[in-house]
């Protein structure tokens, strides 16, 4: 009796969930002026790097733009989202799409203050280490992907919305930029 009343209750909740919104949206498309791409990072310049065929195919229904860079020691996926989107996952959901074994590691951070997600990536011989954040312009940061698409969902920040991945070799380093 008490599971078919929790089905219930469930239920319920899922159609009161589907039929009355959580807030007025505004449906004006407003479609941000691309700020252009960082030119340093970390005190350091970084030059762009051409995406793989992959990356570009996957670029052409993503909702804004991706971009590729290197300082010569690390690597840097920048992604700039312009509305709220499933689009957007965790850089360990494609490394493991990509064979890595992936490590949880406690978030970090720099030397800014800013705190980043971290993992470590290991597929044969290749060990890295990745850290990722999301901000917006009011200086709003997540180290989470889920927890920034509903923050999005719930209106309590506004795009655009910039991710940043930074991919380096384990060991060499790793942690520069970090308290």
């Amino acid at each position: 009796m008490r599971a078919l009343i929790i089905r219930i209750g469930f239920l319920v909740l899922c159609t009161i969930d589907a039929l009355v919104p959580l807030k007025a949206r505004n449906l004006t498309v407003r479609t941000p002026a691309f700020p252009g791409w960082p030119t340093e990072w970390e005190g350091q310049p970084i030059q762009e790097l051409s995406l793989s065929e992959r990356d570009q195919k996957f670029s052409r229904s993503f909702p804004g733009k991706i971009a590729k860079f290197t300082d010569g020691r690390r690597e840097f996926i920048f992604r700039w989202i312009t509305t709220a989107s499933r689009q957007l996952h965790s850089s360990a959901d494609c490394f493991r799409g990509m064979g890595y074994s992936i490590t949880a590691q406690p978030a970090i951070r720099d030397l800014r203050g800013k705190c980043w997600s971290s993992f470590n990536a290991t597929r044969g011989e290749h060990r890295l280490v990745v850290r990722e954040q999301i901000t917006d312009s009011k200086g709003n940061e997540w180290t989470d992907v889920s927890a920034w698409f509903w923050s999005t969902v719930f209106s309590r920040t506004e795009g655009p919305w910039m991710s940043v991945t930074v991919v380096e070799q384990a060991g060499k380093d790793a942690n520069a930029g970090e308290q």
